[in-house]
C-alpha cells in the first residue's frame, strides 16, 4: 500500500510540473512556431530558477509584446537577472533600452561590460560615447579602438562610424586606436560555445532589426566651436553655393557641421565647420574626392 502511494505522488508531481521539463530550446522552437504564449510558459520558470538564457529571452518577450503584455519595467527586470549573470546579450540589450530611454549613464554601464566581451553593437555605442565623452571623461583613441573592432565584425552603423572618425582624427591617434583595439582583441574573453547561448542559435526574440542597428547610436562628435573651416568654392550666385552644399553635405566629414556663406565682394564663398584644428580639416577635404577644397582660418 505504502508502495502504492509513492507511486500515486511521484505521478502527481511529473503532472504538476511539466515546464520545468522542458529547456530554453524548446521554448526558442515554440517561439520560432508562433507560439508566443507557449514559449514563455517554458522559459517562466526556468527563469525563476535562475537561467540566464530564460531570463533573457523572458526580457525579451516582455520588450516585444509577445506572448505578454508590453511591458519595458517588466522587461528590464528580467534582462538584468540575466545580465547580472553576465549573459553577454542581456547586458546589450538591457544597455540599449536604457540608453534609448534617457538612461545613459545606466545604459552604459552594461554595454561597457557587454563590448570588454567583444559584442559589436556595445562596442559601437560605447566608443562613440567615449568619442564624444558622452556621460564620462572624453577619450578619442579609446573611442576609436572600439568603434574600430565593431567595425572589424562587419556591423554597418560601425563602419559608417568608423568613416566619420577618420576624417576627424588625425593619422597619428587613429593608429594608436588601431594598435589598441588589437590589443584588447587579443586579451578579449573568447566567445561562448553556441551552446551555452540558445537564444542566439535561431531567430528568437532578440533578432531583432532595432537590436541589429540601434537608432540610439550616438553619432560621432561634432565640435560646437572651432577654429578652422573648409572652403569649397566661391560663386558669383548664392544660390549656387547652397547647391553645392545640398549636394555634398551627406558626405560623413561633413555630417553636422554647418555652412557658411561668406560674402567677399561679389562673389559668395562657401565655407563649412567648425573644425577643431588645421589638421581635421586637412582630413576632410582628403575625403571630398574631386571637389576643391581646403583650409581656412574662420573669422
Amino acid at each position: 500500500m505504502r508502495s502504492k502511494s509513492l507511486v500515486t505522488a511521484a505521478l502527481l508531481l511529473a503532472i504538476a510540473a511539466p515546464a520545468f521539463a522542458h529547456s530554453v530550446r524548446t521554448g526558442i522552437e515554440a517561439w520560432q512556431k508562433a507560439d508566443y504564449a507557449g514559449a514563455v510558459a517554458i522559459w517562466r520558470p526556468l527563469a525563476e530558477q535562475g537561467n540566464a538564457d530564460a531570463a533573457f529571452n523572458l526580457g525579451q518577450a516582455y520588450r516585444l509584446g509577445r506572448g505578454v503584455p508590453t511591458n519595458l519595467a517588466a522587461a528590464q527586470t528580467w534582462l538584468e537577472r540575466a545580465a547580472r549573470k553576465d549573459h553577454v546579450d542581456a547586458q546589450t540589450t538591457l544597455g540599449l533600452l536604457l540608453f534609448e530611454n534617457g538612461n545613459q549613464t545606466g545604459g552604459l554601464r552594461w554595454l561597457k561590460l557587454a563590448a570588454e566581451q567583444g559584442e559589436a553593437r556595445a562596442l559601437l555605442i560605447y566608443g562613440t560615447a567615449l568619442f564624444n565623452g558622452d556621460n564620462m571623461p572624453r577619450n578619442p583613441v579609446l573611442g576609436y579602438a572600439y568603434v574600430s573592432r565593431a567595425a572589424a565584425q562587419g556591423l554597418k552603423p560601425a563602419k559608417e562610424t568608423l568613416e566619420q572618425l577618420d576624417a576627424i582624427l588625425p593619422v597619428d591617434q587613429r593608429k594608436q586606436g588601431v594598435a589598441l583595439a588589437i590589443a584588447k582583441a587579443k586579451v578579449a574573453p573568447p566567445p561562448a560555445p553556441k551552446a551555452a547561448k540558445p537564444a542566439k542559435q535561431a531567430p528568437a526574440p532578440m533578432k531583432t532589426a532595432k537590436a541589429d542597428a540601434p537608432k540610439a547610436a550616438p553619432k560621432a562628435v561634432v565640435p560646437k566651436s572651432g577654429g578652422w573651416r573648409i572652403q569649397l568654392g566661391a560663386f558669383s550666385q548664392r544660390s549656387s553655393a547652397e547647391a553645392l552644399f545640398k549636394r555634398l553635405q551627406g558626405n560623413a566629414a561633413l555630417a553636422g557641421r554647418a555652412p557658411f556663406y561668406v560674402a567677399a565682394g561679389a562673389v559668395t564663398r562657401l565655407q563649412v565647420g567648425p573644425f577643431e584644428s588645421r589638421a581635421a580639416a586637412t582630413a576632410a577635404c582628403g575625403t571630398l574626392k574631386g571637389q576643391a577644397c581646403f583650409p581656412v582660418a574662420a573669422k
